[in-house]
Formats: C-alpha cells, structure tokens, sequence
C-alpha cells in the first residue's frame, strides 16, 4: 500500500507563521544592507575591493564633437554590491583581477545600491596574482585557439559573463540558458556524481558501515561539493535557487513531504529573498523560478502520463510557456529559437562529456560543434509583446495552479503566442 505524502503546511496559521519568521529574517537583512549603504554614502569617496566582471572600449562624442574612447568596467565588490565605472582607453584588460579603487558613490540611492549604479572612480592598484578561477579560466583558454569558444567554456564552468556579441547570438538561438550556469546544470552535476559516488560507496559500505544509507550520504557529500562550487562562483542567482531547492527538496522528500508541489517552490523563493534582498532585483532568479514553476505545473496537471511520455513532453511544455516570458523581456526570436528544445536535450550529454573532454586535455575536440552554431546565418527578428499580453499570460499560469481549465487556456494562449511568432518570421 502507496503511503500519502505529506503536505509541508497543514493550515494556514502554520504558512503565515513560516511567512512571518521569513519577514523578521528579511527586515534584518534589509538593515544590513542599508547600514552598508550608508557606510558607503557617508563620504565622498570610499575605497572599495572589487572584482572586473566585464570590460569593454565605448566610444562616444564629446560635446565639442570629438570621438573619446574609453573602457567600461562592470565590477563586483566584495560587499556584493554591482556597479560599473570607466577606465582610461589604454587601461590594460583586467577582466577576472581584482581591483583597488577609490570610489565616489555618495548620491545614489539604495534602489540603485542594491541594483546596480555607476560611479567614478579611480583605479589604485591591480592585483596580479591569479586567483583561483583565473588559474581555471587560463587551464580552459589553453585548450581552445578561438577567442569565442574560450568564452562559453568559462561562462559554462565558472559563470564567466558571455561576451555580448556571443549573448545576443545565443539569445537569438533560444539557448542563453544552458550558458548561464543554472539548476539545470547543477542537476547533471547531480546525477553525474552520484553514479560516479556509488561504486565507491558500495565497496566500502559492504565491508565498514553496512547500516548507512547511500542515500542520505550521497546527498550530504554532494551537496558539500556543489555548496564549494556555489561559493567558487560567487552564488550566481539562479544556482543559489537550485541549491536550495536541492536541499529543501531532498530534506522534505526523506521525511515524506511532497516536492512537487507549489508550496516547494514557493518555500524555497521566500527562504532565498529573505536572506538573500538583492535577489528581488535578479531577472536570472526570476526567470529560474518561472523555469521550475512551469514544471511543476505539468507535473501536478499530468501525473498520469507514463515517466516516457513526461520526459518527451517537459521540454516542449517549458518552452511553449517561458517563450511568451522570453518575448516579453527580451524580444529575440530566430527560425532557429524553437530547436532549442533539441539544443537543450543534447546538452545533458554534451555537458559532462565536456567537462571530461577538459580534465584529460582534449577539450578543443567540440569546438567545431559550437563553431557550427556560432556560423548559423541567423535572420534576427524583434518581437513585441505589451505589458497587458505579459499580465495576462502570468494571470493565467497562477489561476492555472488550482484548475486544469486554466491549464489548458494557459497551453492554448502560449501556443498562439509561438504561431504568431513564427508566422511573423516567415
């Protein structure tokens, strides 16, 4: 006999209390950050540790009509603030070094402080010893003689920022997503490790600890590891959402909970907004919360289909629903968007085959796959959808959760959404 699972809030005092401990943690938080704020606005000019993330020359006319050229710096400091500054032209590349610089920030706002801002600045000193994911990001730049192809192994392995040529490409592909390192990746890094933990384990349970669980060890050994992977990246949005979700998840899976649920979800949102503010402002966060929603919306409506049938369909369903949000924000589309379904399915293997590839020395032998892709003559277009359309559709997906009426409605306005776009491309 199938046991039920348990559900995570019984009544609604116990989810409001929840919601109010998470309220008390936010508030808190909030403090902390406003009291770095005004340590950082109380003088004209503070100095700040901080770490190029981008770098790249603009040019610009001056207002007598002469050309000035220039580098834009996007810097994170290690309060965890992001804002950008500027460099002069012959200011070498420093993208991935550390900086000491003398910053003054004394009028923005705390909007701005927990976004992004800029300020002038100047730069006092560079620091030259590689850190740790330069040392990673050189290792990779040495197996690969092309510049581009460089790029998208170190945004895939250490969430280096994509070059924007290479973020338009990919966005155009319908593919930005397997580059920005996400759950999706960390649940192939999952399964990965723990096929390659059970041989192992197996051999020293059956002679040391018979009475262990490889379940609930595996878990704990993998999530120390993606926890130090998490922390080497410097907690990229929507890892930190897989991450947690990951331990919340396998935390209420071993003591009979259901995960598949909305209340999963939307524990795991607070949780990480709660300790986390500056994540409100993330569109990365966001757009991995929609990722998930849609799946679980699938799974709940349409349990019944075979594990087969769940499998083929996911992928389908995931697009046709985040397409309508894609468009919205960014506007991309191609004739090539709609194979990103394929693109992400062969990602799964081509992912750990990669990072294999690398770790024995042979990581250029793909190139040719991404050069392909990054040679696709691809006719841009630019699609529109208003803010009453992107209201409407979020409207839809929430009523959707409790009725399957609005689930088909929901399935039936996202795929008008995909005709018109295709249409419009033809």
């Amino acid at each position: 006999m199938l046991l039920e699972k348990l559900s995570l809030f019984n009544t609604k005092k116990e989810f409001f209390t929840f919601v109010l401990a998470c309220g008390f943690i936010l508030t808190y938080a909030l403090l902390i950050e406003y009291n770095n704020y005004k340590n950082l606005t109380k003088f004209d000019s503070q100095i700040v540790y901080a770490t190029v993330l981008k770098q790249y020359e603009k040019t610009k006319l001056t207002k007598k009509g002469k050309e000035k050229t220039y580098q834009v710096l996007k810097l994170k400091s290690e309060q965890g603030f992001s804002f950008y500054s500027t460099a002069k032209k012959s200011f070498p590349n420093a993208k991935g070094k550390k900086l000491k610089l003398e910053i003054w920030a004394g009028k923005i706002t705390f909007y701005q402080y927990l976004t992004s801002f800029y300020a002038f600045s100047k730069i006092i000193y560079t620091y030259q010893t590689p850190t740790l994911k330069q040392n990673l990001n050189s290792f990779i730049s040495s197996q690969h003689t092309d510049n581009d192809i460089t790029n998208i192994y170190q945004a895939l392995y250490t969430a280096t920022p994509l070059e924007t040529h290479l973020q338009n490409k990919f966005s155009y592909l319908g593919i930005s997503h397997l580059l920005a390192i996400s759950g999706f990746h960390l649940g192939v890094l999952s399964a990965l490790l723990f096929f390659l933990l059970r041989t192992p384990y197996k051999f020293l349970q059956n002679r040391y600890f018979p009475f262990r669980s490889y379940k609930v060890d595996s878990f704990i050994i993998i999530s120390i590891l993606l926890l130090a992977y998490l922390l080497f990246l410097d907690s990229p949005a929507s890892l930190l959402r897989a991450f947690v979700m990951l331990v919340i998840g396998f935390v209420l899976y071993d003591r009979g909970y259901k995960i598949i649920s909305m209340q999963t979800l939307l524990l795991t949102a607070i949780l990480i907004l709660s300790f986390f503010p500056r994540l409100f402002f993330s569109l990365g966060f966001w757009l991995s919360i929609f990722g998930v929603f849609y799946i679980f919306l699938f799974l709940i409506h349409f349990k019944h289909l075979s594990k087969i049938w769940q499998f083929i369909l996911v992928p389908i369903w995931v697009y046709i629903m985040m397409l309508p949000l894609s468009l919205f924000i960014f506007e991309n589309f191609s004739i090539y968007h709609p194979l990103s379904i394929i693109w992400t399915s062969l990602f799964t293997i081509f992912y750990p085959l990669s990072i294999l590839l690398h770790l024995i020395g042979f990581g250029d032998l793909l190139d040719s796959v991404l050069l392909w892709l990054l040679n696709l003559n691809i006719k841009t277009h630019t699609i529109s959808i208003s803010w009453h359309v992107g209201i409407l559709f979020i409207l839809t997906s929430f009523l959707a959760i409790r009725n399957l009426f609005f689930t088909y409605l929901l399935s039936v306005f996202a795929m008008f959404i995909f005709i018109y776009s295709i249409y419009y491309i033809t």
